[in-house]
């Protein structure tokens, strides 16, 4: 079994068998307006982080991550502008080191770039990512507009968090799902968790 990497999340690691198998490219999918970069900051706290911000600035991510409730790392933090997205993110992939931790967010702007060299940007990120024991985290925003590359993401990830925030009544609930599993073994059940000031299960009632 290859080695394991943790989330930082205890609930999902535990259900893993301790966490994500090295070398592993995550693809999370959550609506804009969730608390998904939860997820994204608890895993600054695992190991070394290197944060691709494509819309936020750099200044912008490093002070929410700063400023959050929960437990994180000092990633460093780049911000990809300009014209040529792919070029510019794969400059940065390519210097990952050794078992480190890559955030793509969110990865919408680089799935709406022309589909052969978004492909090949995909081959060369599962490459590095493998040959660095590392781990990668897309961060793929499912809006009211997905990009026509989407179906390209989660064929290539070899792992997806599917996360859906269900408005119910005065509650606000979150359920994860983890449909794909490449080399392993798929959640058959969906975890329901709680994101407030860090991600934790919520135990408060049972999905009908």
């Amino acid at each position: 079994m290859a080695d394991r990497l943790r989330t930082g999340i205890e609930v999902l690691d535990r259900k893993l068998d301790g966490g994500i198998p090295a070398g592993s490219i995550v693809a999370l999918t959550a609506a804009p307006a969730s608390q998904a970069e939860l997820f994204l900051y608890e895993l600054t706290a695992t190991r070394g982080t290197l944060y691709i911000s494509l819309d936020r600035t750099g200044d912008a991510v490093s002070d929410s991550i700063a400023n959050s409730p929960t437990t994180t790392g000092s990633p460093t933090v780049r911000d990809v502008a300009g014209e040529a997205p792919l070029d510019n993110a794969a400059k940065l992939v390519s210097a990952l080191p050794e078992s480190s931790n890559l955030i793509v967010d969110p990865l919408n702007i680089l799935e709406s770039q022309e589909p052969a060299r978004f492909r090949n940007f995909m081959n060369e990120l599962q490459n590095h990512i493998y040959n660095t024991g590392s781990l990668a985290l897309l961060h793929c925003l499912d809006g009211h507009s997905i990009p026509p590359l989407r179906d390209t993401t989660l064929h290539m990830a070899d792992i997806v968090f599917d996360l859906k925030t269900i408005e119910s009544g005065d509650d606000i609930e979150n359920r994860l799902a983890v449909p794909k599993f490449r080399g392993g073994r798929a959640l058959n059940d969906i975890i329901k968790l709680e994101l407030s000031e860090e991600v934790a299960i919520d135990t408060s009632r049972d999905i009908a």
